[in-house]
């Protein structure tokens, strides 16, 4: 039987995710609310959506069974803390929170509820990814010892335009967020292929220099003036993995914005912007046509409307041949994707999860897992790098 759903903010993300959530047939009747009034109404009309509700408490009073949030990346792990007590489900974007006392906030309410909780984390659907974890799995890395996950996204391709839409008059302030802590496209890339955990890590900080008031530690509403930031960490069963959070670096980042390399004793994985390359002892594999997302929508159709040019690849790119889409529904089938075919898997996941009463791909604990060594990483980092034990929540009961 089909369940409702509550969107929470109805920016740029809320609308593709919504278009998903309407196709798929788990989900019934869809109601949005926004802080901006007026844009809940609109994704309303354009999607056709059920209607629009005043405010969060006011949909969390409600009798939808579950919400999605895409607010602002620090506001998550409250507002899924309040929604799992309010009895509803929660798909969260990432990050999954800001602070290893909100994420131990969320693990101990899905604990204790027994709801489901996913955080959407594209990287576990990255083509990469999906190849890296099937080459694990079937033994082609030999021993995994060492990975990298880069998420290099340069503020002047989109980002600047995205934090004025979504931050106001105030978006210098909100723009200035920590690059790590917004580490799950990097390190859920790495980890959703890798099944292991980190231990620990050392970072360094990159303070930024351009001087418009972006990374102003003056301004910005976290105190923050790294722009960039690398990280190291140790992992569970020997072994390490190094991410990269690139906010000011001359890179294609509309090609693409998250790569990664895999190394083990028997083969190596190593991405480019546009190449792909499997390598082992015998020689050099080019798969970059196995890996490469086909568009599935025109970079201009007017849904696109209020997302920067720049941008808008993450939005249309459909699946690629390592894919498996035999277990998506038939009516995703023409359905606009996004970030490299990641978007279509997602949604199902969460669904699936909710109907079925299972546990999703990318749960609370495998979310903590992705989103607290980046918290940890930035500690470490404005301590000059000094090496810091990254807590685990564990495995996922059963």
């Amino acid at each position: 039987m089909p369940f409702s759903l509550g969107i929470v903010g109805a920016g740029q993300f809320a609308g593709q995710f919504a278009k998903l959530f309407q196709l798929h047939p788990g989900v019934g009747a869809i109601h949005v609310t926004d802080l901006l009034p007026d844009r809940a109404a609109r994704l309303v009309a354009d999607r056709g959506l059920a209607g629009s509700v005043p405010t969060f408490d006011d949909l969390l009073a409600s009798d939808v069974d579950a919400v999605a949030l895409f607010t602002q990346r620090w506001t998550h792990g409250p507002l899924a803390v309040r929604a799992l007590r309010a009895g509803k489900h929660v798909y969260s974007a990432v990050p999954m929170a800001v602070s290893e006392e909100e994420i131990a906030a969320i693990i101990d309410a899905v604990r204790e509820t027994g709801l489901t909780y996913m955080m959407g984390e594209t990287s576990q659907y990255n083509p990469a990814t999906v190849y890296a974890r099937e080459r694990i799995a079937d033994g082609g890395f030999g021993r995994m010892f060492y990975a990298e996950g880069d998420y290099v996204h340069d503020m002047d391709l989109g980002f600047y335009a995205a934090y004025q839409y979504s931050g106001g008059e105030n978006w210098k302030a909100t723009a200035s967020y920590p690059p790590l802590l917004y580490p799950t496209h990097s390190i859920g890339g790495v980890l959703g292929a890798w099944q292991t955990h980190a231990t620990s890590v050392s970072a360094v900080g990159v303070t930024d220099e351009r001087g418009d008031g972006v990374f102003d530690r003056e301004i910005s509403q976290f105190g923050n003036d790294f722009s960039n930031a690398t990280a190291l960490f140790e992992v569970a069963g020997g072994g390490s993995f190094r991410t990269n959070e690139f906010r000011r670096v001359g890179y294609p980042s509309h090609i693409r914005e998250s790569r990664f390399r895999f190394f083990g004793t028997e083969g190596s994985l190593e991405q480019l912007a546009t190449v792909s390359l499997w390598q082992d002892k015998k020689g050099v594999r080019d798969v970059s046509e196995h890996l490469q997302a086909v568009p599935t929508l025109s970079a201009d159709d007017p849904s696109l409307a209020n997302v920067a040019p720049e941008l808008r690849d993450a939005f249309v790119s459909g699946t690629a041949p390592v894919h498996d889409r035999s277990r998506l529904p038939r009516e995703f089938a023409h359905a606009p994707n996004g970030h490299e075919g990641s978007h279509h898997f997602l949604v199902d996941d969460f669904v699936t999860a909710v109907a079925e009463g299972s546990l999703p791909s990318v749960h609370a604990w495998a979310a903590a897992r992705y989103t607290l060594p980046g918290i940890v990483a930035h500690a470490s980092a404005l301590r000059g790098g000094e090496r810091l034990p990254v807590p685990d929540f564990g495995d996922a009961p059963g």
